[in-house]
């Protein structure tokens, strides 16, 4: 089911961590899963001019949890009903149905942290960084105007499954190079400068920079309709045709691979 034609309407913003911290969690990263280190002797023959100092390297470590599937306790710093929060964590195991992924609330020492913060949007740090995000900090917001008891289910389920997405060390679909290559760069810039208030900087690291493919696990194209793809309307894509996005997780996506159920 996917969304209608206009743009999207809640853009998920990827936090990133303190300059100060990227070395430190990209180890850690490799420490729970080695398939994060990134596989330099590809990159080098991509890119001969490649220098692997430290901070690079761990700019193109991928986050994912262990390939034995996530298991995370979630929080809430902001006391909403227990009825959002137990709606909340329910959509965050749709995950569940196709991956090897469970969420359970807790309130003692959660590892995912949720705000609700008004007015700061819809994000999350990428997998394994939010270890390094202080205990008293959250690794996820949920913006309190679009995160209530009155939010619409469609709504709620796209947003909340796409962030947790993140939280799993799941990167934005639009940014495989394939889809990446459809947007016009002018236009990308002024339309979500205009829609999200973010500076030209903002949009080449949001939408703009590709993935590097030697984290994609072996997974060819680019899925159009993947919830963790923003919706792109067409007034920005070289071809004026929009890419949709799903608000439903598809059952032999990237997740389902990437932390394969057993049997």
């Amino acid at each position: 089911m996917s969304e209608s034609p206009g743009g999207p309407s809640v853009v998920c913003l990827l936090k990133r961590l303190p300059r100060a911290l990227w070395v430190e969690a990209s180890r850690t990263a490799a420490e729970i899963n080695p398939v994060n280190h990134p596989h330099l002797e590809q990159l080098v023959r991509i890119d001969p001019e490649f220098d692997p100092t430290p901070e690079r390297i761990a700019l193109v470590t991928t986050r994912y949890w262990a390939a034995t599937g996530v298991r995370l306790t979630v929080g809430f710093l902001d006391s909403p009903p227990s009825e959002l929060r137990a709606r909340i964590v329910f959509l965050m195991n749709a995950w569940a149905r196709t991956a090897n992924v469970q969420f359970v609330e807790t309130a003692t020492d959660p590892q995912v942290r949720i705000a609700r913060t008004p007015g700061d949007g819809h994000w999350s740090y990428l997998g394994t960084d939010i270890l390094h995000i202080p205990a008293d900090q959250p690794t996820m917001n949920l913006d309190s105007y679009t995160m209530n008891m009155n939010t619409p289910e469609m709504e709620l389920r796209g947003t909340v499954c796409h962030v947790t997405g993140h939280t799993m060390g799941i990167t934005h679909e639009h940014l495989r190079r394939d889809l990446v290559e459809l947007i016009d760069e002018d236009k990308a810039i002024e339309y979500f400068r205009r829609t999200q208030g973010w500076n030209g900087e903002e949009v080449r690291l949001q939408v703009l920079t590709p993935i590097e493919e030697s984290s994609l696990l072996g997974i060819p194209h680019a899925d159009l309709a993947s919830i963790m793809c923003y919706q792109i309307p067409g007034e920005i894509t070289k071809n004026g045709k929009p890419i949709y996005r799903d608000r439903m997780i598809d059952a032999d996506g990237f997740a389902a691979k990437l932390y394969p159920k057993h049997e």
